[in-house]
């Protein structure tokens, strides 16, 4: 598939059972071969430093490194890696902070063996592997109304979106009201919260508070001028 033999795959996440069927559906596809396995985003990181593969399928939710850190940081140091995500659900601000990190193509975890082969043959071949749907929700996304930027350097390593769901756990919105405020799901949004938590080392949702008055996240009560 690559010109000089198969392509070099590595498969990227958290869940034992569907890492494992995921790499022993890879292993009955033509054109493809496993070489690595990771079960976080750093790992994930090390392995394509040490085995160069040609493409990861990346899972987003998975812990200490996420697949969207993990993605900026392989596009950044081995271009020569392409990277698929790879989500069970379609979760628009996750599958775009991924494109944005350096993703090239989109999978479900209920693909079937031609889309595999087809995404990655598209990756390396210089096209983006996404699913129409996908391609309409990008062009969707490009005629949207623009959004204030977020701080471009969060603290501890947050993203955007945890840095927006701590501003709003600190305003005291409970996890149905963040979700309605950002159009995501609950399920999204408590992953987020358990993300950001491991990230800044708060216990709960008053230490949360804490945090984000600390680092300018949210004003105090009482500071805004009028």
């Amino acid at each position: 598939m690559t010109g000089a033999g198969p392509a070099r795959v590595v498969v990227a996440d958290d869940q034992a059972v569907v890492r494992e069927g995921i790499v022993m559906l890879l292993g009955l596809l033509p054109g493809i071969e496993v070489v690595g396995a990771a079960k976080d985003g750093d790992e994930a990181v090390e392995l394509v430093a040490r085995l160069a593969p040609d493409v990861v399928l990346m899972d987003l939710r998975m812990p200490r490194c996420d697949g969207v850190e993990a993605t900026r940081r392989i596009r950044r140091n081995h271009p020569g890696t392409q990277v698929v995500v790879l989500t069970t659900f379609a979760d628009d601000e996750s599958l775009f902070a991924a494109l944005r990190a350096g993703a090239r193509g989109y999978l479900t975890k209920d693909a079937q063996g031609d889309d595999i082969v087809k995404a990655v043959t598209d990756v390396l071949a210089g096209q983006a592997g996404l699913a129409p749907a996908m391609q309409r929700r990008l062009l969707e996304r490009v005629t949207e109304p623009q959004r204030a930027p977020a701080p471009a350097e969060p603290p501890d390593g947050l993203t955007a979106r945890e840095a927006e769901v701590l501003s709003l756990v600190a305003e005291g919105l409970s996890n149905k009201e963040i979700a309605g405020r950002l159009h995501i799901g609950a399920a999204t949004v408590k992953t987020h919260i358990n993300n950001l938590f491991a990230k800044t080392g708060v216990r709960d949702r008053a230490q949360a508070v804490r945090y984000a008055y600390q680092r300018g996240l949210i004003e105090p009560p009482g500071t805004s001028i009028t």
